[in-house]
């Protein structure tokens, strides 16, 4: 497979990664969507696009220094959820070539939308979150009272605990410290969230959650904010969950209910939600 280099699409560009099957899918699938999409929301009718394609982790950590890598081929959830909201944002802006598309991906998968090096990205969804909210793109679905009633406090530092998984911290005292910094600043936020004993409510009840909200499922891991994330779908009468899956091997729409789901998995807490501005 021929891998292929971009340069030059914005101000902040560095090289990008991608293969030619990449670039035509984005805009074939963006060129079809002035026709198809109609009233459709955007989330989920670019999250569908992507069902059936392959898991995969750590298709990010291709090479020696960091730049944006394109793979529609290949995805994570981070990834999955990635490329459907730059993708979303380029139906938003009516721009619908693959530079369009690039500049909008750095956009939401880096600091500031800029690529300095490894800790530029916001690996954390709780930094991706917060940087994709200041940026104007998504804002955080929350209330004071139901369904929102647990708390969150944040407490992070599994990247810089444990550099020996990560490809670009291995060795790099000095990434490690950027990245620990980074994450002193973060520890110690709060976050009210639904916990997973309310996502087999019916909509009257949580329908605060809309189909195509970006929901991040917070963990009881040690050192983490969120072990997955996932676009919500509302299906007769019940929530469930479009994800790029490691279960499944695959982008799926869960046949399982979220609340399914979630009560399989032990450490999970329950859910932030995120909406497409």
């Amino acid at each position: 497979m021929a891998f292929l280099w971009l340069y030059g699409l914005s101000a902040f560009s560095q090289k990008v990664e991608y293969t030619k099957s990449d670039s035509v899918s984005v805009e074939r699938i963006l060129s079809e969507a002035k026709t198809e999409r109609k009233e459709q929301n955007r989330m989920l009718y670019f999250g569908k696009k992507f069902i059936g394609v392959p898991y995969v982790a750590h298709t990010l950590e291709n090479g020696n220094s960091e730049h944006l890598i394109v793979n529609l081929r290949e995805l994570d959830c981070t990834t999955f959820v990635e490329n459907v909201l730059a993708l979303a944002l380029c139906d938003i802006e009516n721009k619908r070539t693959f530079s369009d598309f690039c500049n909008n991906l750095r956009k939401v998968r880096y600091f500031g939308g800029r690529i300095d090096d490894y800790s530029s990205r916001l690996h954390y969804f709780t930094w991706w979150a917060e940087d994709n909210i200041q940026k104007g793109i998504i804002r955080e679905i929350s209330a004071d009272d139901f369904p929102f009633t647990a708390v969150q406090k944040v407490s992070i530092n599994y990247m810089s605990a444990h550099p020996e998984l990560y490809k670009h911290l291995k060795s790099k005292p000095d990434m490690i410290q950027k990245i620990r910094q980074k994450e002193l600043r973060t520890s110690g936020k709060t976050y009210r969230y639904i916990p997973k004993s309310l996502l087999n409510e019916s909509a009257d009840r949580i329908g605060v959650v809309h189909t195509g909200d970006i929901v991040a499922i917070i963990t009881s891991k040690s050192g983490l904010d969120t072990s997955h994330i996932g676009i919500a779908v509302w299906q007769d009468g019940k929530l469930h969950l479009l994800n790029a899956s490691s279960i499944y091997k695959k982008v799926v729409l869960d046949k399982s209910t979220f609340y399914q789901y979630s009560q399989r998995q032990k450490s999970q807490l329950g859910i932030r939600v995120f909406r497409l501005k």
